[in-house]
């Protein structure tokens, strides 16, 4: 009878152990899932990017400068594909404040503003820009719930045993931080 009872006892634990197991192995694969999303987004800006390049050199050929770090932001993010996350959200930031450099750049150039091909890059970006903002905090939400789950008892002696680790949340760069100044 004791030896049924201690087997009976062995056996849940097995059960539990396997069920916080395969409970955390979800929880890390919903949140490397939801950075694909980011990745996807991301890949959809940087196709949008050449056409936006192209049409504002036709207007702003001497804004060369502006145009190449845009390009080359562009590129970086194309090198660190299959980097961690934290290395592809320093290169997204970099790419965004290219970008904002560049839009900026044709809020000089009327022509360029009228152009329906440039408002409608403009617009698709924004749009994607929007996107990206929330596929991030979905994967923020993502990595939190990771986080929470291999630290809480007694998950996080099943984590621990089996090599899971924290994730690092995305952030946001510094200079997207700052408040910017409107004068009228």
């Amino acid at each position: 009878m004791p030896f049924l009872i201690i087997l009976g006892i062995l056996v849940l634990i097995a059960l539990a152990w396997v069920g916080i197991y395969n409970n955390l192995i979800k929880t890390r694969n919903w949140a490397e899932e939801s950075f694909s999303q980011v990745d996807v987004q991301l890949q959809r800006r940087n196709d949008l990017i050449p056409n936006l390049v192209e049409t504002v050199k036709g207007y702003a050929a001497h804004e060369k400068e502006t145009l190449d770090s845009v390009i080359k932001a562009r590129q970086q993010l194309i090198d660190v594909a299959n980097a961690s996350p934290e290395q592809i959200n320093a290169a997204s930031n970099a790419l965004t404040g290219a970008l904002s450099r560049l839009l900026a750049v044709a809020e000089s150039y009327p022509d360029l503003k009228a152009n329906t091909n440039f408002v409608e890059l403009q617009r698709s970006l924004t749009d994607t820009e929007d996107k990206i903002a929330k596929a991030r905090m979905l994967y923020n939400s993502s990595i939190n719930q990771y986080n929470t789950k291999i630290e809480t008892i007694p998950n996080n002696i099943v984590a621990g045993v089996h090599g899971f680790t924290k994730k690092v949340f995305l952030e946001t760069p510094e200079e997207a931080r700052v408040a910017p100044k409107v004068e009228f």
